[in-house]
């Protein structure tokens, strides 16, 4: 590293926010950048580490070579930075917002709770990127003939496609909705991530030869048995949407709601879209002067708890049955994995009241409306402590307790029983596919992402998006170019 000192001799920074009080009034990303220098200071911390696992599996599964782009940084050498990180990662500017930044708790000056601030550089050579005019078409020198279709435009899908547009293929990308990025757009709130980004990247691989099929659900409007007959390969990326089933009694009152459609129908009305289309035949749902209670302690809680305030919630309250966790993990217990330790996300942090240990026993109303939301204490196997019961005045509840698969009336229903389906112990359902070449049980269908592997993290769908592309290449042609 061009400083080897670096890390003995400059503080960790990250980037700050606009105070809560200022940006719960609109929907646009409120982190502030950092300057060239401050970004150039935290880039000498790394340390250039015997065993760097901050790019390995560990820390990130896509294998983003950290300290070798790290150290461009430091050297100012933001081009070969730029290009060094898109060799592995096709969407830095979705990952730089949105990613838990794995690599972080993997880093080793994590042992001291000073790992270097890799997120908030990586954001920034990807920003970097569309400011140097990078972010351009880069399509194949020479056709192959062959034509790819991918169900699906989230990450998954949209890695795949980026990789096999770029080595000659004819990939057509269908998507359900009316535009493309999945979760990404629809289920990811703006405030983290506004949707330009997907936009400008829609439009680069349509300058790559990839074809956008929008409001087209495969399995309903076009069969698969047509993809195949149709398509050399077909890579099926639909991402896990289904809810999982909370079983919480009063869940049919008028109030109570799964997390996403709520996060998709402010979605669509940040991007000046219908929030009926597609499906999502919900009833308007605002959280405008209510008391709000959110069930789930992960990510979609979170985003639920950010949108409900910049709705103007009086109140939100979100409830976790697991244990209020240790400020801080023990290092050598853990390290370098993801820890389970205390931590605020920007939309908590915005005023949100946290209950741990709490399970939630019934959802209470008056004529059909809810009201309130019952819970209780629940021991360490989570079950109901007697005589701790409570309720919380509740307008409004959203469940975010996870997904247990992909949608079953498209793609699954079609296929059926020639499908190989696995479970986990949970009950969720992935479509079963090996993770060397991701073909799937149904002659020319190939599966990668959340379809697979089941809810997961961004980076692991663009992970296996881009793993699944160099399998369907080697299938098709018989080597490939393209890198694990």
């Amino acid at each position: 590293m061009g400083k080897v000192t670096g890390f003995l001799e400059i503080d960790r920074r990250t980037a700050k926010y606009q105070p809560a009080s200022d940006r719960i009034r609109h929907f646009k990303e409120f982190s502030i950048p950092m300057s060239d220098e401050a970004l150039r200071d935290q880039a000498a911390r790394c340390m250039d580490c015997g065993v760097p696992y901050c790019h390995d599996s560990t820390g990130c599964p896509i294998n983003n070579q950290i300290p070798d782009w790290n150290d461009l940084v430091y050297n100012n050498d933001w081009d070969s930075a730029i290009k060094n990180l898109h060799s592995t990662n096709n969407f830095p500017d979705f990952t730089g917002r949105i990613c838990p930044a794995p690599c972080e708790e993997a880093c080793t000056l994590n042992l001291e709770d000073i790992p270097v601030t890799i997120k908030t550089i990586e954001h920034a050579i990807a920003d970097k990127a569309y400011e140097s005019g990078y972010i351009a078409p880069q399509p194949a020198e020479k056709k192959t003939g062959k034509k790819v279709a991918i169900i699906g435009s989230g990450p998954a899908g949209m890695a795949a496609a980026q990789q096999l547009g770029r080595v000659g293929h004819d990939v057509h990308l269908y998507e359900r909705e009316s535009k493309a990025g999945g979760l990404l757009r629809f289920g990811i709130p703006d405030f983290k991530m506004e949707k330009h980004y997907i936009d400008r990247r829609v439009k680069q691989m349509e300058g790559e030869g990839v074809t956008f099929i929008y409001n087209t659900n495969i399995g309903v409007d076009k069969t698969v048995e047509e993809l195949k007959a149709e398509y050399d390969a077909v890579l099926y990326s639909g991402g896990s949407e289904t809810p999982r089933e909370s079983g919480i009694p009063g869940g049919e009152l008028d109030g109570v709601h799964d997390a996403m459609p709520y996060l998709v129908q402010q979605n669509k009305r940040v991007g000046g879209e219908d929030i009926q289309s597609n499906g999502w035949q919900s009833g308007e749902i605002l959280a405008g002067a209510k008391h709000v209670v959110v069930v789930g302690g992960g990510d979609t809680a979170s985003d639920c708890v950010g949108t409900a305030f910049r709705q103007g919630a009086v109140k939100v309250t979100q409830l976790d049955i697991r244990p209020q966790p240790p400020e801080m993990e023990d290092k050598l217990a853990v390290w370098p994995y993801w820890a389970t330790k205390m931590r605020t996300s920007s939309s908590q942090a915005e005023g949100a009241e946290r209950e741990f240990q709490v399970g939630t026993l019934e959802f209470v109303g008056e004529d059909g409306v809810l009201t309130g939301v019952k819970c209780c204490k629940v021991d360490e196997n989570r079950k109901p402590i007697a005589g701790t019961e409570f309720i919380i005045q509740a307008d409004l509840a959203f469940i975010a307790i996870g997904f247990r698969g992909p949608y079953e009336d498209s793609v699954l229903s079609e296929l059926g029983d020639t499908l190989e389906i696995g479970a986990d112990r949970r009950g969720s359902k992935s479509v079963t596919a090996d993770e060397m070449n991701y073909k799937t049980s149904v002659d020319k269908l190939w599966a990668a992402g959340d379809v697979r592997r089941g809810q997961s993290l961004v980076v692991w769908a663009i992970r296996e998006g881009r793993q699944a592309a160099r399998a369907i290449d080697l299938e098709l042609m018989g080597e490939t170019v393209l890198p694990r």
